[in-house]
């Protein structure tokens, strides 16, 4: 007995793994946070009080509070990181080619997702709805916080209504909760890989109304203030949930566990950077140095520096202990991960402490209107020169337009180690479009773009026209597909994921000339045609930033469509593009028309509140504004219609030429079958002549002439 459970004892050690579950791993990473937050929060609570001025709403608030706002940063994690795994961590199911199909197109886009891809896109659905129920439970609760008020006595309708009427906070819960649900519900429902890169943007849309308000969002710096969050909220949600996505896959044994290791790798990299940096934006705005470790919101930013700093080191472990061991100890990787989870998770508490803990005073406390409204100051009146002799670095814009050009000119460098062939054209139009976009919203333009109607006019054009306009010229879609190959089937790559999108319902039907067309001119009409529509606008940080999102996407798509050099399947010929773009034009035209006739001043309280000291005329400024509009636009119109003409005669000629080569192709076999003919009737004839001199032989030669034939036919013949 003895010696036969010595031998099962090795046999029992050297079974397989079983799969596991990860839903006690997700609970408890958002108990830890959820704890930390509430625990310091509930510490920092008499100070809050105090400088808020309300009393204390009771322990299910100030405890409560912070503890659901960091369980649902979690969630909202998790969601994140689930759907990205989804979409770009690991391949869904290989699909085979149908006749019907281009040659090219690898049909991800219709592949349906593995067995780990769709519990993957379930978690993530799962958190989202978490995170939507926990945002509903916040409307009250941010109320009961403001107003002093319990919780219990904030549940009726009427302090619903009144929160949601005044108090900031509960509208903004309250919408991210609406975003979460429908996320959470589309991905129950969704099985195929081509809603996953979707729902991951929609994961990420459901946190951005929150990093709009809060400290980051008021007093001077602002604009500073809430980029910089956005940028910290967004990647370390990435970083988080990325990381507890690829634990959940090791954990239940799912095949690519490398592949995706390697993929998340890069992800975290530069998301603990981009976190770092915006950190410090975002502190150095707010405290001075010495603030750090003698004020509470100090000695939170502290904590919260040594918690990155600790994640930092564990990142660098797995780079060089646990990933080059990952084939034959993915165990180990998994330790790792799982105990940097968890301080993820205390670093997450901790920072939604932030929330509740008031900051030091400002540098500064004699905040102008225009400090308060814009987030700085501007003294001088703007000029054509005098907008690029002062520059403020834009935070979110700004340092796209770098990314963009850095990770542009990286896919050019490894085209040219390829071997692989580029035009030297496609990489400065690129280049010029990122120049214009760091230039349009770091330079005066985008600094008066708030401040004066006429300047918001001339970034709007440059937005929408030019930076759209001369990116789409560099071909960036192209470039992706010529720095992967495509990937084996069941094992996608960037190559695939952008022939996947190229070959999209979403773009067929976007790139539909008439639909390009009206979702280009939407912006302009709706924006300019609603009055308090614009004002909103302008007036609200968040609102600049949709704008400006929207002039540069709304724009892409449509001048992508018109000029991109990059494939787009189901294109119209040029000439019917050329007659879309000749249709936009008196509506480009009209519309800057009516803004000079418009004698109402659009965004005039804003503006007057921003006290000028140039004191401008506004509705003259505004005048001046639609004749940028008028005559801005045509420059950007007239060179796209110029490439149109060039091309539909390309395709002209082209067309003519394969008519001839058609008609010579058809000229060709009409003369082989007339020579073919023509050596057949000439056969006929003298087959007839041989007949006939045959007839006559035999008919001298009955009448008794033979000899004679013989000498008159030949003795051959007449023996035939």
């Amino acid at each position: 007995m003895a010696s036969q459970a010595r031998t099962a004892s090795p046999q029992s050690s050297s079974s397989p793994p079983e799969p596991r579950s990860s839903w006690l791993l997700y609970v408890g990473a958002a108990l830890v946070a959820g704890l930390v937050g509430g625990t310091i929060g509930y510490s920092f609570l008499g100070e809050s009080l105090a400088v808020l001025g309300i009393p204390d709403p009771g322990i299910i608030t100030t405890f409560g509070l912070p503890f659901l706002r960091a369980a649902a940063w979690l969630c909202a994690a998790l969601a994140i990181g689930s759907f990205m795994f989804s979409a770009f961590y690991i391949s869904p199911l290989p699909q085979r080619s149908t006749a019907k199909d281009s040659a090219e197109a690898t049909h991800l886009g219709h592949a349906e997702l593995s067995v780990d891809g769709l519990l993957a896109a379930r978690t993530g659905a799962w958190a989202a709805l978490a995170f939507a129920a926990i945002g509903i439970v916040m409307v009250p609760m941010v109320f009961s916080d403001t107003s002093g008020q319990t919780l219990v006595a904030s549940l009726n309708v009427a302090s619903w209504n009144l929160a949601l009427e005044q108090v900031a906070a509960s509208g903004v819960w309250l919408l991210s909760a609406m975003f979460a649900g429908a996320v959470g519900a589309a991905g129950l429902i969704q099985h195929r890989w081509s809603s996953q890169p979707a729902l991951f943007l929609g994961a990420i849309v459901m946190i951005v109304p929150l990093g709009m308000e809060g400290h980051a969002a008021t007093g001077g710096d602002h604009d500073y203030g809430t980029n910089a969050y956005l940028w910290h909220l967004v990647f370390m949600a990435i970083w988080i949930g990325g990381l507890m996505a690829l634990i959940a896959h090791g954990r239940r044994l799912g095949p690519e566990l490398e592949v995706a290791v390697r993929r998340y790798s890069s992800v975290a990299l530069f998301s603990l950077l981009a976190v770092a940096a915006s950190g410090v934006i975002s502190a150095l705005i707010r405290i001075e140095i010495t603030d750090l470790f003698t004020t509470r919101y100090g000695l939170i930013i502290v904590a919260k520096i040594v918690g990155t700093v600790g994640l930092a080191l564990l990142g660098f472990a797995h780079r060089s202990i646990t990933i080059p061991r990952l084939a034959t100890q993915p165990s180990a990787f998994l330790r790792l991960a799982v105990g940097e989870v968890v301080l993820m998770a205390v670093v997450a508490g901790v920072a939604v402490t932030m929330g509740r803990t008031p900051p030091p005073p400002p540098r500064d406390p004699n905040l102008t209107s225009m400090d308060i409204q814009i987030g700085y100051e501007l003294t001088k009146e703007p000029t054509f020169f005098g907008v690029f002799t002062v520059w403020r670095f834009d935070v979110m814009f700004g340092a796209i337009a770098v990314l963009l050009a850095g990770f542009y000119l990286a896919g050019v460098r490894s085209v040219k180690r390829q071997g692989k062939p580029w035009k030297r054209s496609y990489t400065l139009w690129w280049l010029a479009g990122c120049a214009s976009l760091l230039v349009t919203t770091s330079s005066g333009i985008g600094l008066y773009m708030p401040a004066a109607y006429s300047m918001h006019m001339v970034g709007h054009m440059v937005l929408s026209m030019v930076v759209p306009l001369v990116m789409t010229l560099g071909a960036p879609l192209t470039l992706v597909m010529t720095v992967w190959d495509a990937g084996e089937p069941g094992k996608a790559t960037p190559h695939d994921w952008a022939n996947a999108f190229i070959h999209s319902r979403f773009l067929r039907v976007v790139t539909t000339p008439w639909v390009n067309l009206l979702q280009f001119l939407v912006f302009f009409y709706v924006l300019y045609l609603s009055i308090p529509l614009y004002e909103l606008a302008i007036s609200e940080h968040a609102g600049h930033l949709l704008m400006n999102w929207s002039f540069i996407l709304s724009g892409y798509f449509y001048f992508w469509e018109l000029v991109g050099p990059d494939r787009i399947p189901h294109r119209r010929p040029a000439s019917i593009r050329l007659f879309w773009l000749a249709v936009a034009m008196p509506v480009h035209l009209f519309f800057g028309v009516y803004l000079m006739q418009l004698n109402v001043v659009m965004g005039e309280e804003f503006y007057r509140s921003l006290e000028l000291p140039w004191n401008p005329d506004l509705l003259q400024d505004q005048k001046e504004g639609g004749g940028i509009a008028w005559a801005f636009g045509s420059f950007p119109i007239t060179y796209v219609m110029a490439v149109l003409l060039l091309e539909w005669r390309r395709d002209d000629a082209a067309e003519g030429r394969r008519v001839d080569a058609r008609l010579d192709a058809a000229e060709r076999e009409r003369s082989a079958e007339s020579v073919e003919k023509r050596g057949e009737a000439a056969t006929d004839s003298e087959e007839l002549d041989e007949f006939s001199a045959y007839n006559e032989m035999l008919r001298r030669y009955h009448e008794g002439s033979g000899s004679q034939l013989d000498d008159y036919y030949g003795a051959e013949f007449t023996q035939r």
